[in-house]
Parts: C-alpha cells; sequence; structure tokens
C-alpha cells in the first residue's frame, strides 16, 4: 500500500470509529458510518464494499433510526451535552477499550470504546441529575428509556463497522 492509501484507510477507520462514539451524544452515527462507507466504496470503485454491503448498511442505518426515534416518541429525554459528559466519555472509551481489547481483539477495542464512553456519560450525567431540584429531574423511565435508546443504536453501529471491517478486510 502506498503511503496516500494507508492515509485514506485510517481516515476511513477514524470516522467509523467518530460515528459509533458520537450515538453518546445524540448525533446520528449510522448514517455517519454510512456516508463514509459509501464514500469509500466509491473511491474503490466498489472493489471490497458492494451494493449488497451498502443495502444492509442502509437498512441497518434506518432501524437504527427507527429504533431510537421510537425510544424518543415514548417520553424518553436526551443528554444534554456537557463538558465533564464529553471528558468523562473520552476516559470512559479508553479505559472500555483497553480492558476489551485483550479479549476480543479489534472488536473488543470498539465495543469497548464504545460501551466505556456509555458509561463515562451516563455516570456523569446521573450526578448531574441528583444535583437537580426534584421538580426537574428526568423520571427514571425517561432515563432507562435513553439508556436503552443508546445502546440499541451502538449495538446497530457495531454491527455495521463489523460487517464494513470484515468486507474491506476479507
Amino acid at each position: 500500500m502506498t503511503p496516500l492509501e494507508i492515509g485514506g484507510v485510517t481516515l476511513f477507520i477514524l470516522v467509523l470509529l467518530f460515528g459509533a462514539f458520537s450515538i453518546l451524544f445524540g448525533l446520528p452515527g449510522t448514517i455517519i458510518i454510512l456516508i463514509d462507507v459509501v464514500v469509500y466504496a466509491t473511491v474503490t470503485g466498489f472493489e471490497r464494499i458492494g451494493f449488497k454491503v451498502l443495502i444492509t448498511l442502509l437498512i441497518l442505518s434506518i432501524l437504527a433510526e427507527l429504533a431510537d426515534f421510537a425510544v424518543g416518541m415514548a417520553g424518553a429525554v436526551k443528554f444534554g451535552a456537557s463538558r465533564k459528559a464529553f471528558w468523562a466519555s473520552i476516559i470512559g472509551g479508553l479505559i472500555g477499550a483497553s480492558m476489551m481489547a485483550p479479549f476480543l481483539l479489534g472488536l473488543g477495542a470498539v465495543a469497548g470504546g464504545f460501551f466505556g464512553g456509555f458509561a463515562g456519560v451516563l455516570t456523569v450525567e446521573l450526578f448531574r441529575r441528583n444535583r437537580l431540584k426534584p421538580s426537574l429531574r428526568a423520571a427514571w423511565g425517561a432515563v432507562l428509556g435513553r439508556a436503552a435508546g443508546i445502546c440499541v443504536k451502538g449495538g446497530f453501529a457495531l454491527i455495521m463497522i463489523v460487517i464494513t471491517l470484515s468486507s474491506v478486510y476479507n
């Protein structure tokens, strides 16, 4: 591989990871992953990633966004992204990735990074919730509903990443 190709693949993988990590803050991470894969497939001439993989990722992305929308319609509130939550997600992501990588290698690093980051955000937000007046706090059902929505959407994102990287490196 030439240095330009290595740089392109590195950027591609970093955007995949950014897409998975952005779900923690309510961004449409599955759509970011899908766009990244479409751009990569186009640049490489659909050599490694074909139309079947793209259609599969499109369906998974739609299902993930529908699941998130369904949880939102059920009354779950979105977490506000504070500076402390951002840093807690980065620290939790690094800890989770370093703990899971020895067991599952690359998949463990991605999954551990996502779930560690999720644990960091959730911890900071729960502490922030306790400082609010009782009338301003979200109900436990709403907090748990949003946490479930993030986990479901993150699960879809991890599946999309596994499908994509197995297509690229197969």
